[in-house]
């Protein structure tokens, strides 16, 4: 893979989005809000995994740029 999947989280001071890669093409996770103290989540679908718990909004993107 080129060009590697990201996850985008907001940082709590509020300054750039942290950028974390992930293994899996953007499509094999999903997000949203979990009804745990309506903190995010981003599960990998196939797998059932939990990958991030914690505040948001977060976006799974494909970097722009290879590396």
């Amino acid at each position: 893979m080129n060009h590697p999947t990201l996850l985008r989280v907001p940082t709590w001071y509020g300054g750039p989005p942290d950028e974390h890669i992930l293994p899996l093409p953007a499509d094999a996770y999903e997000t949203g809000l979990s009804a745990e103290r309506g903190w995010w989540q981003v599960i990998a679908i196939e797998s059932g995994e939990r990958v991030y718990h914690g505040i948001g909004p977060v976006q799974i993107v494909t970097s722009r740029a290879p590396f």
